[in-house]
């Protein structure tokens, strides 16, 4: 049953990715100039400092998917954008369980994965815990940029790790281990400066997608490295998909009208 939109419509947007924050700041403008959207955007808090989007903001969790449907409805939200990163799973299968109970209409904005050109040797991995079981057999000393979550995957590899992270990891982690502590987006000089001053011989990455975090791909073939990249996880069933902020933005209009 389609529920009547309000004036301002009401956006919740969950995730503090890019893309997130881009359709954030569209949406924003579109309120301002004609109060027609209301937006919040919806931050995990796992990151201590995050990057802030234009409009209304909560950080925590919700309580899982009843929890959220319980928020949908009390704080009466017109439309969910699921704009969280291609591998924070949950949040997404309890945003379509959610969105169905409240009966509010659900999109999932998604940029686009990376694909393998000439020169690349890739090793597909279906979760951290497969990519762990293939470095050890592909290099010794091993760029870790899957993030500070999962890391005890790879606590009982052998391998040397250096490990990217916007804040600093907490154990269980692999023995041998440095942590570099930075947030994209990244340059290419900067990756090859890594890979050569560490002297890094496989390279490890989720299929994250998106311009902030490829020039590390380059580098990789570039340097003819072996790269282990875990592939991410379907969208829930039914769920429509927008790749670009301009497209989500688009699709909140066409509810609005």
């Amino acid at each position: 049953m389609r529920v009547p939109m309000r004036v301002p419509m009401h956006v919740l947007i969950l995730g503090g990715t890019t893309e997130a924050r881009a359709l954030a700041g569209l949406l924003h403008g579109q309120g301002g100039q004609s109060g027609a959207v209301r937006v919040t955007s919806s931050l995990a808090g796992r990151v201590a400092a995050p990057k802030l989007p234009p409009g209304e903001v909560r950080i925590g969790g919700f309580g899982g998917a009843e929890g959220l449907t319980g928020w949908l409805r009390a704080h009466q939200v017109d439309a969910v954008i699921d704009a969280t990163h291609p591998f924070a799973g949950t949040i997404s299968f309890s945003a379509a369980y959610a969105a169905e109970k409240a009966h509010v209409p659900l999109l999932a904005l998604r940029r686009p994965g990376w694909a393998p050109v000439a020169g690349d040797d890739w090793h597909p991995a279906g979760s951290l815990e497969e990519a762990a079981s293939l470095v050890d057999a592909l290099g010794e000393r091993v760029f870790l940029t899957t993030g500070r979550m999962g890391l005890s995957a790879f606590a009982a590899c052998t391998s040397w790790f250096l490990v990217r992270s916007v804040d600093a990891p907490e154990p269980p982690a692999p023995a041998r281990m440095e942590v570099l502590l930075d947030r994209g987006p990244f340059t290419l000089e900067g990756e090859r400066d890594i890979l050569r001053r560490h002297a890094v011989d496989v390279l490890v990455t989720k299929d994250s997608g998106g311009e902030a975090t490829a020039p590390k791909l380059r580098a990789a073939r570039e340097a003819s490295l072996p790269v282990v990249i875990v592939r991410r996880p379907p969208v829930p069933e039914g769920v429509p998909v927008a790749s670009t902020p301009p497209e989500a933005a688009a699709w909140v209009a066409n509810l609005a009208a």
